[in-house]
């Protein structure tokens, strides 16, 4: 892997962890604005404690070396976090700007599985032919 990418990779994985564990905490504090937010969707507030939970694991399979079946499920199941996010605000009527926050963790989701190093993707089996 050439060294832009690799710096690439690290920036995006840095910002989208950062987003990740802060997002995570909030939502396992049950802050107010938060559950607010939930309910406003139509979803139940214990949803949060869930997301919290497997956000902060994701992270740390991400971080961590090795393990690059998990970090495949970490990668999938923040892409469809977010996603499921920007479409759970459009579908609630609610203004644009409220997706900015998931499609901003959406994109470095992207940009980090896009650019991860050999070392953290899943060893491409063999063609039989």
């Amino acid at each position: 892997m050439k060294r832009p990418e690799l710096i690439i990779y690290w920036i995006a994985t840095s910002w989208l962890s950062l987003g990740m564990v802060s997002t995570g905490i909030v939502q396992l504090m049950k802050q107010a604005e938060e559950v607010k937010m939930m309910t406003d969707l139509g979803y139940p507030s214990y949803l949060l404690t869930l997301l919290g939970l497997w956000k902060l694991a994701g992270v740390c399979v991400i971080l961590l070396p090795r393990q690059a079946l998990l970090k495949e499920w970490a990668y999938a199941g923040f892409f469809f976090t977010t996603s499921g996010a920007i479409f759970s605000h459009l579908a609630a009527g609610q203004h644009a700007k409220t997706v900015l926050p998931a499609a901003l963790l959406l994109v470095l989701t992207i940009v980090s599985w896009l650019f991860r190093p050999a070392s953290r993707k899943m060893p491409v089996a063999p063609q039989i032919n």
